[in-house]
């Protein structure tokens, strides 16, 4: 690595970033904006999105240490530095705890502090010692107090599907958070910072004066790395990721922008790179997917549980008004808002007329990212089973043998247990062709190639576009019908005309699925010419 980028993949303190002289993109403006403007603030954002970052630059402004911030642009927006008590309160280590532990545990927060101010509370309950610690502080600092609260649904967000224990958990959390309304007269700032928003929770219920700037334009940036960013103060590491790529500049920003772009927090947000990802590619002089090699959301996957898992995929191009993806998630009736709120989703564009979203996954980190992580789940075939068929089709699809990958795809789907969905659903003929698309879509989205669902074009949507270096394959899937008429369709519908023109050889692809043998029976391969270059069909039993 080049020793004149130093990069913080280790760490989320800011103190810790300013004295080694780490890497910074400067943020502090909008820090200052937020204090200058408001007392109480929410921001909700995707894990691994800088707000622990965030938070932790908070606490070094809110004491005073000055020195940290030589030449960012906070410095020549504050006069006073002033020196206030800092409360700050990390709900993270609470996820996945039972309510005594999670209570136990909060204890344990709220006694760090009360060693400091020389109080001894113990025995009563975390808001009664919470209050105690907010006066105290106060009291002894002569200064009001601020107080920072990262990942607030942590100990929540677990539950969301276990309505008992939920609404207790998130009854102790209302006496704690209730705190922050009672106590506005020594309060000088109220830093809060989520992941999904939960209804009935005293900050969004009776803190009322709670300023939530999560969908607000001009704090879009805020966490995460702009476009304007990446492309102004980071063009020399995007240089240096290049040449240690061995490529051009202009190629490796294509490359980040694949897999780490792709996030728009409003209708009018700015361009958002996942910083997590974008930090260690730069670091590590390659791009490949970081985000979920960190450690999968097992709270998401477990939530996901709880609706038909075909369903997450197909909030991808959905068009939709804003309550339908960011009302609070225990009232959800589909996964969609929590899936936009974890970040699995992004606004992808908004249509002013009609006031509706477009969202879609943001980039192909996060898309082969959950692919990855549900297919064993949607499937019920071992991780290793999928990487093995993906391994023999993609290199199939690189050698421009789509039947050899069709044939790949068959032996798979004939060892997918029996009922992986009901009688109902496989007598649902929309059902049975919707299971095989979405198996299509999964096992073809993680290849190593081009690939696209339902592509959009004039007339309709074509089931599956993949596209190599090479060949453009443009698949029509069929339940209970003919080839004929899925080819009749791709050409009726001009499927295949948006590709005639770059170049490379396209191949339309008719597929039937015999919902009887509950497998490929058919399939017919003809050039833009329509002339048959492939086909095989099933006899019963084979």
């Amino acid at each position: 690595m080049s020793s004149k980028y130093l990069y913080p993949v280790d760490t989320d303190q800011f103190e810790d970033i300013r004295e080694r002289g780490l890497l910074y993109v400067d943020k502090t403006s909008m820090l200052f904006d937020l204090v200058s403007k408001y007392r109480y603030v929410f921001l909700s954002r995707p894990r691994r999105f800088g707000k622990s970052l965030l938070c932790n630059t908070f606490r070094a402004y809110f004491n005073g240490q000055k020195e940290l911030f030589e030449g960012l642009k906070i410095a020549s927006l504050e006069k006073e530095w002033k020196r206030y008590p800092v409360l700050q309160f990390a709900m993270s280590g609470l996820k996945n705890l039972d309510l005594a532990e999670a209570r136990e545990k909060l204890g344990y927060l709220i006694e760090d502090y009360e060693v400091m101010y020389g109080i001894n509370n113990a025995g009563k309950t975390p808001g009664t010692r919470f209050r105690s610690l907010i006066h105290t502080a106060h009291a002894k600092a002569g200064e009001k107090v601020a107080i920072i609260i990262d990942e607030y649904d942590s100990p929540v967000l677990s539950l969301l599907h276990q309505p008992e224990e939920r609404d207790a958990m998130r009854r102790m959390m209302r006496e704690f958070f209730q705190v922050l309304k009672d106590e506005g007269a020594h309060i000088r700032f109220v830093f809060m910072t989520g992941i999904t928003k939960f209804s009935q929770m005293s900050i969004f219920s009776e803190l009322n004066n709670l300023k939530n700037i999560s969908m607000m334009p001009e704090y879009s940036g805020l966490c995460g790395i702009t476009k304007t960013e990446l492309e102004t103060m980071l063009r020399p590491n995007v240089a240096d990721l290049a040449e240690r790529m061995g490529c051009t500049t202009e190629e490796a920003y294509d490359k980040i922008k694949e897999y780490y772009d792709g996030y728009h927090f409003c209708e009018e947000s700015e361009d958002v790179y996942a910083p997590y990802s974008l930090l260690n590619a730069l670091n590590d002089g390659k791009v490949k997917e970081f985000w979920f090699e960190s450690g999968t959301s097992s709270s998401l996957m477990e939530n996901l549980k709880h609706y038909p898992l075909a369903t997450a995929f197909s909030y991808d191009g959905v068009t939709v008004i804003l309550d339908d993806f960011a009302i609070p998630c225990e009232e959800a009736t589909t996964p969609m808002p929590l899936l936009f709120q974890s970040g699995y989703l992004s606004i992808d564009s908004y249509n002013r007329t009609l006031d509706t979203y477009t969202l879609r996954f943001p980039n192909k980190e996060v898309r082969n990212g959950l692919i990855n992580n549900l297919m064993p789940l949607v499937m019920h075939q071992t991780r290793r089973d999928g990487n093995a068929l993906v391994t023999n089709m993609t290199q199939s699809i690189y050698d421009g043998d789509l039947s050899g990958a069709l044939l790949h795809l068959r032996s798979y789907i004939a060892g997918i247990p029996y009922d992986i969905i009901t009688k109902e659903e496989w007598d649902n003929k929309e059902k049975r062709e919707g299971f095989y698309k979405l198996l299509m879509y999964m096992v073809f989205s993680i290849l190593n190639s081009r690939v696209r669902c339902e592509n959009k074009c004039i007339l309709g949507r074509a089931d599956v576009v993949i596209g190599t270096a090479k060949d453009v394959f443009v698949l029509e899937l069929k339940v209970d019908d003919t080839v004929e008429n899925a080819l009749r369709q791709i050409d009726d519908k001009s499927y295949a005309i948006q590709w005639s023109a770059d170049g490379r050889r396209v191949t339309k692809c008719g597929v039937r699925i015999d919902s009887e043998r509950r497998n490929i029976t058919q399939w017919r391969l003809v050039d833009e010419k329509d002339e048959t270059i492939g086909e095989k069909t099933f006899a019963v039993g084979q």
